[in-house]
């Protein structure tokens, strides 16, 4: 039987309810004892989508009106006017080969890699190291671009994956416990709003069977998907 902290059970006490509206829920949330820092906020989705079928796979990418609260740190992977390009953008690592070489050599201080389509031949050698990291580039996420400067500015303005996993559930940093409210909430909004909208035309039953709110240390809340928006 997994043991928790005390501050843990302390902060579980305060869920006395089995389901929550979203603004009940980020109440609950802000009420809970905090870490020593201040906590990531998560939304989790739990999809009724079976992701081995390609057709029901649920990924791609949406910006947060508000941003997660978090510098990014993005590097770039590209050659010649591109590298310029990126560098002028405020990426944080440009190179060509030598850093897929380091890469490859298991180095992923890294949040964000951003690559032109003429240097997946060689990116796409580090499908062991960056695949399981979730750090794999793709055309779905706008991470494969030759418009390198539109990317980074996107990612910076609070743009964020999103990516239904194995289970079929969805993990995503909404901001930090330090946001007010209203922050919080329409940044939920945002993310929900985009899952409903890329529901698989093949996925059949249920397609929203949960939805929960946690911060890093704190337990998660069951909140009601039908509070979260009224119309999409």
């Amino acid at each position: 039987m997994k043991k928790y902290s005390k501050g843990y059970n302390k902060n579980a006490e305060l869920i006395e309810n089995p389901l929550y509206s979203l603004e009940e829920g980020i109440g609950v949330l802000k009420k809970m004892e905090s870490a020593k820092f201040d906590e990531t906020v998560e939304f989790t989705a739990k999809l009724g989508v079976d992701v081995r079928q390609s057709e029901q796979q649920v990924r791609g990418t949406l910006i947060l009106p508000h941003g997660v609260g978090k510098k990014i740190k993005m590097i770039v992977i590209a050659k010649g006017e591109k590298l310029t390009e990126a560098e002028e953008a405020g990426a944080d690592v440009v190179g060509s080969e030598e850093l897929v070489e380091k890469i490859k050599g298991g180095w992923v201080d890294f949040d964000i890699l951003l690559t032109t389509p003429d240097m997946m031949k060689s990116v796409g050698m580090l499908g062991k190291v960056l695949g399981k990291r979730g750090l794999m580039p793709s055309p779905k996420t706008g991470t494969i671009t030759f418009d390198i400067k539109k990317a980074i500015n996107d990612f910076r303005k609070g743009k964020v994956e999103y990516r239904a996993d194995k289970f079929g559930i969805v993990h995503m940093p909404v901001g930090k416990k330090s946001f007010d409210d209203k922050k919080l909430m329409e940044n939920i909004q945002a993310i929900y709003e985009v899952l409903l909208k890329v529901k698989p035309a093949s996925a059949k039953g249920v397609y929203v069977k949960g939805t929960y709110l946690a911060a890093t240390m704190s337990p998660g809340i069951d909140i009601d998907s039908s509070t979260i928006v009224e119309k999409v």
